[in-house]
């Protein structure tokens, strides 16, 4: 590979080239060795290359209620041709970030000015069809191995039309390409930092997009993995792909291998060219780049203004904030006008914005999570395994510890506290789990996609191993018709458990969230008839009774096991069977035995509730994000 540079002497500190710039006027060709194996990608873009223009963007940052907003970006304007590898600097708080959400239309609330692809305005729905956007945190499944990964991406982004053999052999060319074909059945958790960032950049590429936007591509990696990922991406955009990647200050030899850079400061733009120009361009501002040091280094002590803010202000007149194109590559300045002649405009018309953002219908999209989803529960250990061993051992326990108190009539009071701490182990387990769920997912990736497919998907199906141990160590009906019943309304109180804790998840942080969970499941037990009877309750709060779900769990468990006319209990001799008759028993707790159906349509709909309250809940988070 070639790497242009200002006449210069190289010195290897720690394996880095550092330049010495002594003169802009004699340029020589340095070769670097490239180990990387050189296979051609022959799926070039699919679409007409996309050339990026922006003008006057402004960001407005809320700081929060009756606290104002904030300026993040003033105006800025720069533009991004095709077949480019473009890097965005800047130090900590300059816009980077900012900037790429808004470009890649993750970013639309507080924005103004234009955004052009191939010279008409944007059509967002259109450019997001054939865009991507890797974030800088992995967004893998760690449970699966790389090839399960490719495959489930494949029937995600490809049309359902395109034969699974196709897809293989696409996939198969992307992993020889990024050197990732020896990982195929490497689980995520097992790949190196390297490998994770080309397998994030490989599960893109399998709809070939026309512009890649990177969000940090070589946070966490070493110098050889950076150089790595880095020349991926230049190989990938020349073949015409638009490449746009945040990255905060570049070693000298990491520098050389970007084709243009964008420079950014609380803001402003202070250089947009090639990089073999910035030099150059600090020598026309009067602060010119010193020997023997890294030009990228200089531009950001620049920007962080250790050298004053005049020098800033003088770099944003001389890039007119972004406009001038003075310090781009001759050869590529007539071609910027191509991209916006002719047929070129195809590419961001409304034809392509025909039907939805999806590749695949919804049912598909259920069907390859749903296969997803059982991959990972099948392999999760802490999540199905232990999850297993813990019922199996509640259910054991409990079973022990009121062994055979469900036939025995001296035993009534102990058997109800049995049915009432079977919902509380339902309810409890299963609501804290998913809040910590839930939180984790948000940490790692914003609202997640894992968190909607816990909404189609609920993985807390209890065993009927459970139901069977506990059911009959403690010597409960032997009716088969009792046994459904108690399993359907345990079922169901694991349901709306879940959903309760993706409503709170979805809402609070890790530490409120934890807090808030307990602190609403006290009413919830109190309104249930559970240590203060029904008919107890205040006027004033009975109307708690009806928003319980845990009330309905009560009554719905109870009436199966004392309901349904059930006869007299067995009285051990010389004993007090106070409870002897089961109808005795319910009046006094204030149960009624019929009301299993409409136990179990207050559940259904209470589940349908929270279901639909996460979902929005969430998708308003995510919107406001945006």
């Amino acid at each position: 590979m070639e790497v242009l540079l200002h006449e210069a002497s190289t010195v290897g500190v720690g394996g880095e080239s550092v330049v010495n710039h002594q003169s802009a006027e004699k340029p020589v060709i340095l070769v670097q060795d490239d180990t990387t194996t050189d296979i051609t990608f022959t799926r070039l873009p699919p679409q007409q290359p996309i050339d990026i223009l922006f003008q006057d963007i402004v960001f407005t940052a809320s700081l929060g209620f009756r606290k104002g907003k904030k300026e993040i970006l003033h105006r800025i304007n720069g533009r991004f041709p095709p077949g480019q590898l473009i890097a965005i600097m800047g130090p900590s708080g300059a816009g980077k970030s900012t900037l790429l959400d808004i470009l890649s239309g993750y970013r639309i609330r507080g924005v103004t000015g234009k955004v052009y692809a191939n010279g008409v305005i944007r059509n967002l729905k259109a450019f997001r069809k054939s865009s991507c956007y890797i974030q800088q945190d992995d967004r893998l499944q760690p449970l699966l191995t790389t090839q399960e990964n490719m495959q489930i991406a494949a029937d995600l982004k490809l049309p359902s039309e395109v034969p699974k053999s196709e897809k293989n052999e696409i996939i198969d060319e992307i992993l020889k390409m990024l050197g990732l074909f020896e990982t195929k059945n490497t689980k995520g958790s097992g790949l190196s930092g390297g490998q994770r960032k080309r397998l994030s950049i490989a599960l893109e590429l399998i709809n070939n997009p026309t512009v890649m936007f990177l969000d940090e591509p070589t946070t966490g990696l070493d110098s050889s993995s950076c150089s790595q990922c880095i020349k991926l991406l230049k190989d990938l955009a020349q073949q015409g792909r638009t490449i746009i990647c945040t990255i905060h200050q570049p070693s000298a030899s990491l520098f050389q291998l970007f084709d243009q850079v964008y420079v950014l400061s609380s803001g402003n733009c202070l250089y947009q060219g090639t990089t073999q120009r910035l030099v150059q361009f600090l020598a026309d501002v009067n602060s010119p780049c010193p020997m023997y040091h890294n030009p990228a280094d200089y531009v950001i002590e620049l920007a962080c203004g250790e050298f004053g803010s005049d020098i800033i202000n003088v770099m944003v007149d001389k890039t007119s904030n972004g406009k001038s194109l003075a310090y781009f590559n001759k050869d590529i300045l007539p071609k910027l006008d191509n991209y916006t002649a002719g047929n070129s405009v195809s590419s961001n018309e409304s034809t392509t914005d025909e039907g939805g953002l999806q590749a695949t219908s919804s049912l598909n999209q259920l069907k390859v999570l749903l296969k997803r989803g059982y991959i990972k529960t099948k392999r999760d250990q802490t999540l199905t395994y232990m999850r297993f061993v813990v019922n199996a051992f509640t259910g054991v326990m409990l079973g022990t510890l009121y062994w055979q108190a469900g036939w025995d009539g001296t035993k009534v009071l102990d058997n109800y506290n049995l049915l009432f701490s079977i919902l509380m182990h339902h309810m409890m387990s299963t609501m804290m789990l998913t809040i910590l769920t839930c939180m984790l997912s948000k940490r790692n990736v914003d609202i997640n996609k894992r968190t909607f497919q816990q909404m189609v998907l609920p993985k807390n199906v209890l065993h009927c191993r459970y139901a069977v141990i506990i059911y009959t160590m403690t010597g409960q009906p032997l009716e088969m018709n009792r046994f459904c019943m108690f399993f359907v309304i345990s079922q169901l109180v694991v349901f709306v458990a879940q959903s309760f804790g993706l409503v709170i998840g979805a809402v609070c942080d890790v530490v409120n969230g934890t807090f808030l969970g307990p602190t609403l499941s006290v009413p919830m037990m109190m309104f249930a008839g559970f240590g203060v009877s029904l008919r107890d309750l205040p006027s004033y709060l009975y109307w708690g009774s009806y928003i319980s779900y845990l009330r309905y769990g009560l009554e719905g468990i109870v009436g199966a096991i004392y309901g349904l006319d059930r006869p007299t209990i067995f009285c051990p001799d010389d004993a007090y069977c106070h409870y002897k008759y089961p109808i005795k028993f319910l009046e006094d707790i204030a149960i009624k035995g019929d009301q299993f159906g409409n136990d179990v349509i207050a559940l259904v709909i209470t589940l349908f509730f929270f279901r639909m309250l996460a979902y929005a809940l969430l998708r308003y988070k995510l919107m406001a994000v945006r």
